[in-house]
């Protein structure tokens, strides 16, 4: 099945023959359709309705134990050759994962209503824009689907004019009925133990089966905007990545655009809603997970932030760590998996110093501090609309995006990468982002030999072999004029010092960085060289207000050749997995850093 060889209505009869559905309704995207569907499932105890005080038109959802994250062990890439998906991905063939998917979706709807959800991932319109049509089961994936894309008959338009769809095909494998019409009961949160989120990226499709949870039922997410959409933009010239989106006013009133990737707990959505601690600085936020970035008629690079709503992790969020947040989500928002207070309000760990005196934990249980597990799941996420956040750029759905001048990629290493340093150039600039990682877990921090590897922050999105995905990336450079391609960058948060604790106070105080960076973009700093890329000299960076323990700065800079060398050891063996895949230039970016280490690799 393509897009280019049948319509909506008929894929809709098609989908609807093999999944029987009791009803079918084509979703609008209004507020009747959201008030009527939140109706609905309160009324099915599959939503809490909270304290309309306190937490205006927001409710909270408490899934099944067993469907609470992404399912990357399920998630498949069935391109037609296996080496096309790569060492990286999970691979079936095509015409076995589409006999067994058939086998699952057969009559999986049964007394379930069959929503068609058309939606657009991007402003409607734009040149960047790409649309979809979601099928689903799940009136909680269509409320959510309304938060965090364009649900709008207009998609619709657009198909009838000739537009390109991706067709995404969703359930929770939780029929209501048999084949023979016996009843086979119900629950609050439907969904079957047997998972499958499929990819097929030569016809541009997307099944999911058997999760009703985030990235896995919404399928305009990570599945569309990043497996596909990367698949799309390998064929067609531009990036789909897992990036933040921001934009930077410095205290001259000069605007700046940066687009930053870093993996999971790393500090991403804290810098999507940076609160500067510099005077006269100004951060807006464009979006803090995903960009499509597409050259322009002038050679530049554009990115823009393909979704409609934040999907963020609830735990650790807090006045303290990220205000914003916290005003963003104060009314028309889904909870997912949080805990409920006595008097209908949601908590977390993280969202006050102190936990109240008792709780409903997420599972529905009674809980009260000192208990021996968390209120909050710690994938609980909260959905809500991006036309929320306090400092949100009045354009941030402008159909022209906005033109790139930095790109940082980040991980969270105690050990090794120094607060901030600049790529010499593009290809050097791809070989930072395709060895991002982070040390595993704390007790594993600063042990060069448990990093783990996350190239682009796109280990779990990239949607063909990562290998050709750098290649893309030296491509676009290479298609570009050297002077108009966005200047890049690594960062690092997390820096521990002997006894463990952390060299940088992080959150609002980023900013300094940001400062530095776009200094370095306006010439005004010369920075000095290194082993690893242009590091600040120390009086170069803005640290005025800020207490810094003693030697600390130096430290965060500091450049350990020993261990730089373990890990340009550990880089050949992770590029060798890709075999021929992997780039010549990354391989003679590595070959440079061992140069610069004093390594002869040959000797």
């Amino acid at each position: 099945m393509s897009q280019a060889r049948i319509s909506p209505a008929s894929w809709v009869t098609e989908i609807a023959e093999l999944t029987k559905p009791e009803n079918i309704v084509w979703c609008d995207g209004s507020q009747e359709e959201w008030t009527r569907l939140t109706e609905l499932l309160v009324a099915d105890k599959t939503l809490i309705r909270l304290n309309a005080v306190a937490r205006p038109n927001s409710f909270l959802a408490r899934t099944h134990p067993s469907d609470v994250a992404r399912v990357e062990d399920r998630t498949f890439i069935c391109s037609e050759q296996e080496i096309d998906a790569g060492p990286t991905n999970n691979w079936r063939q095509p015409a076995e994962m589409r006999a067994l998917l058939h086998a699952k979706f057969d009559g999986a709807m049964r007394g379930r209503t069959l929503y068609v959800v058309p939606f657009s991932m991007g402003p409607v319109g734009a040149r960047q824009a790409r649309y979809g049509i979601e099928i689903t089961d799940s009136a909680f994936v269509v409320l959510n689907m309304h938060l965090m894309t364009r649900v709008t008959p207009t998609v619709l338009e657009k198909i009838s004019e000739g537009a390109d769809w991706v067709p995404a095909l969703h359930s929770v494998g939780a029929p209501r009925f048999d084949a023979a019409g016996v009843a086979l009961g119900e629950q609050a949160w439907p969904c079957n133990e047997d998972k499958y989120v499929v990819q097929f990226p030569e016809s541009r499709e997307i099944w999911s089966f058997g999760s009703g949870y985030g990235g896995n039922a919404l399928l305009g997410k990570k599945c569309m905007s990043l497996r596909i959409g990367s698949a799309l933009g390998r064929d067609e010239g531009w990036l789909a990545e897992h990036m933040l989106l921001v934009r930077v006013t410095s205290p001259m009133g000069k605007k700046y655009h940066i687009a930053a990737a870093f993996p999971s707990a790393c500090g991403k959505t804290n810098l999507a809603m940076l609160n500067p601690t510099i005077p006269g600085w100004k951060v807006e936020t464009i979006g803090d997970d995903i960009a499509w970035i597409a050259p322009d008629e002038a050679g530049r690079l554009r990115a823009i932030n393909p979704e409609a709503g934040f999907f963020g992790v609830a735990p650790g969020t807090g006045m303290k760590t990220n205000p914003i947040a916290i005003q963003t989500i104060a009314a028309n928002t889904i909870f997912t998996n949080v805990a409920l207070t006595d008097d209908g309000d949601v908590w977390w760990e993280g969202l006050t110093d102190e936990a109240p005196e008792h709780l409903t934990d997420w599972l529905g249980q009674d809980w009260a501090p000192g208990a021996d597990t968390p209120a909050a799941h710690p994938n609980s996420r909260f959905t809500v609309s991006i036309d929320q956040c306090p400092i949100v750029a009045s354009d941030w759905d402008s159909s022209d995006g906005v033109e790139l001048d930095a790109i940082l990629f980040g991980g969270r290493r105690a050990t090794n990468v120094p607060l901030v340093v600049e790529a010499r150039d593009w290809a050097h600039g791809v070989f930072m982002g395709a060895t991002i990682s982070s040390e595993q877990t704390a007790a594993a921090e600063g042990v060069v030999g448990t990093l783990r590897r996350d190239p682009f922050a796109m280990l779990p999105f990239c949607g063909y072999n990562m290998g050709d995905y750098w290649q893309h990336w030296l491509n676009i450079g290479a298609g570009l004029e050297a002077t108009k391609l966005p200047k890049v960058f690594q960062v690092n948060w997390f820096r521990k010092n002997a006894a463990g604790k952390f060299l940088w106070p992080g959150f609002g105080e980023n900013s300094r960085v940001i400062d530095w960076v776009i200094r370095r973009i306006e010439g005004e700093v010369a920075g000095v060289d290194s082993p690893i890329g242009l590091l600040p000299q120390l009086d170069e960076l803005n640290l005025d207000g800020l207490e810094i323990a003693a030697g600390a700065l130096e430290e965060l800079f500091h450049i350990d050749v020993n261990s730089w060398r373990a890990e340009a050891r550990l880089t050949e063996d992770f590029f060798a997995g890709f075999g021929s895949h992997t780039p010549s230039a990354m391989d003679e970016q590595l070959r440079e850093l061992e140069r610069r280490l004093g390594w002869d690799p040959i000797s």
